[in-house]
């Protein structure tokens, strides 16, 4: 038999707890998550290699969306309320410039490359293409109507808006500047998402609880598929092969076949499920679910729900990090973020991801960019 003495006991028992710490310890990421803050009027830097709150960036107006984009080192802040977009500095933390745009501005959206801006102004029925060295505007296209949404095809050439009750979508040549092809439909219109190949175009159709697939190339519509749910939320899986569907009428997230045009099937998406976003490696689903103040996560490659997180009040948007260690989850009526760490569910075998960490950002948060330093 052999007897261990005090200090050889100590000594193996602080290795077995140094292995045991190493392994639940998180490696962070090198950058911070810019948060849009609509009622505090500021965007929040927080850091997530300290997971604290850098610098809050104080604007004049309510920021509704923030976003950015790998070819310029910055962010930039949209706020319909007063039409103004500002470009914040990602390395100083700082506003570097503004411009005044139409009131009730939506939609931010980048080209592929980055080359721009587009934004959609529904009360002017227009599209604005911002210049982004000097944030000036370089042109605006007409509009047959108010957009509700609007997308940028995967090759950066066509522009796709939607125009809810207007029942219709519209193509349109963003390098000439003009309208392509205005498709009728029925129904309210809300929003539309693009093919990864960019042949058909996705519509929901809220009134009809269905979703519209347009061929893109005939401008024209290809087949209508029943979800039973107001398609409100869209999420694709990695490869574009599968979109993920949630919205009001069921507890479920729908699946669409994208390439077979076809319902796959729901899943159990947690009680009213809400906003949808994906890790690619490994590949899971974040749920949120507001009224519950919870995130479901579902392993898209078994189709089942790996576990149920419980998160602050009303999570309204999930951000996953580049390199899909974390889930960040705004709460938009306790002021915070979540940060799941999307890890332990595999390396784990959890039923959930672990709660990392809980952090206040600011008041009523609602959307945010992930940047590296």
């Amino acid at each position: 038999m052999v007897v261990l003495d005090r200090r050889t006991l100590l000594a193996a028992m602080g290795a077995s707890v140094a292995t045991a710490c190493g392994r639940r310890k998180s490696s962070g990421f090198a950058g911070h998550a810019f948060v849009a803050n609509r009622s505090g009027r500021a965007v929040g830097a927080v850091d997530l290699n300290s997971f604290v709150v850098t610098r809050h960036i104080a604007l004049a107006d309510e920021p509704a969306q923030v976003i950015g984009h790998a070819a310029h080192l910055a962010v930039f802040a949209l706020c319909p309320k007063g039409g103004t977009l500002y470009q914040i500095s990602a390395g100083r933390l700082e506003i570097q410039r503004s411009v005044r745009l139409d009131p009730g501005v939506t939609s931010a959206r980048f080209p592929p490359d980055g080359s721009c801006l587009w934004v959609c102004s529904p009360e002017a029925r227009r599209l604005i293409r911002i210049r982004l060295n000097d944030l000036t505007i370089q042109s605006r296209i007409a509009l047959p109507g108010s957009p509700e949404d609007f997308r940028i095809s995967p090759d950066g050439r066509l522009g796709a808006v939607s125009f809810g009750e207007g029942a219709a979508v519209a193509f349109v040549d963003l390098a000439a500047g003009r309208l392509t092809k205005t498709i009728a439909l029925q129904g309210h219109i809300g929003r539309v998402a693009f093919r990864k190949d960019g042949l058909l175009l996705m519509a929901g159709n809220k009134s009809d609880r269905t979703l519209d697939v347009v061929d893109v190339p005939a401008g024209a519509l290809a087949v209508r598929l029943p979800l039973g749910i107001q398609p409100e939320h869209f999420c694709f899986k990695a490869d574009g092969g599968q979109l993920f569907v949630t919205g009001e009428g069921q507890d479920t997230v729908v699946t669409v076949y994208t390439y077979r045009s076809e319902v796959g099937g729901t899943l159990l998406g947690g009680r009213k499920p809400g906003f949808v976003a994906a890790s690619t490696s490994p590949e899971y689903l974040f749920v949120a679910n507001p009224t519950a103040g919870s995130v479901t996560v579902i392993n898209i490659d078994t189709q089942k729900v790996s576990g149920v997180t419980t998160v602050g009040k009303d999570p309204c948007f999930i951000a996953v990090t580049p390199n899909n260690e974390y889930a960040l989850v705004l709460n938009r009526q306790s002021g915070d973020m979540a940060v799941l760490h999307v890890g332990t569910i595999a390396a784990r075998r959890m039923r959930s991801p672990a709660m990392f960490t809980m952090i206040p950002v600011g008041s009523e948060p609602v959307s945010a960019v992930v940047r590296s330093y």
